[in-house]
């Protein structure tokens, strides 16, 4: 059986999945302080939690915790729709700064813009939680690869 596809209202992940994910494979999310809002079929949203430690001189939040969030938000969005399929990987990310964060959390929120057999394009609006969601400080768009269905034959190239 080939990898699994939501094709009804629902996650083929949950909040508590991706967590577990998070906490056993992705050992970044922790050191960056992303945290799980939600998830759903058509949505992700991530949090960073503001901390100190996270700003750049000028005293905004450095460009790479936005750059992990959006793609970790992204790789959520892919196993919300296909399941946890844990060799889906991340082959393109492009990010705008928008705009200097207000200090507190970073909300990322991500939508699939195409989901195909072999690759998944996705976009992520992220926001400060001080500005609000109408102040988007920055976009991204990423593709995921999606590995090919486990068989007992060989793919063909």
């Amino acid at each position: 059986m080939g990898v699994g596809r939501s094709s009804s209202g629902s996650a083929l992940i949950d909040v508590d999945a991706f967590r577990r994910i998070s906490a056993e494979r992705l050992p970044f999310a922790a050191m960056m302080g992303i945290e799980v809002d939600a998830i759903e079929r058509d949505v992700v949203r991530l949090r960073v939690v503001y901390a100190e430690h996270l700003l750049r001189p000028g005293g905004t939040i450095a460009g790479p915790i936005m750059m992990g969030l959006a793609d970790a938000a992204l790789y959520a969005l892919v196993l919300a729709q296909i399941g946890p399929v844990e060799l889906a990987v991340t082959t393109q990310l492009s990010i705008n700064f928008l705009r200097k964060p207000a200090p507190g959390d970073l909300i990322a929120e991500a939508r699939m813009l195409k989901l195909g057999k072999r690759l998944a394009v996705g976009e992520v609006s992220i926001w400060s939680e001080a500005n609000g969601p109408g102040q988007a400080v920055a976009h991204a768009t990423g593709t995921y690869s999606i590995p090919p269905p486990v068989s007992g034959s060989e793919r063909s190239s």
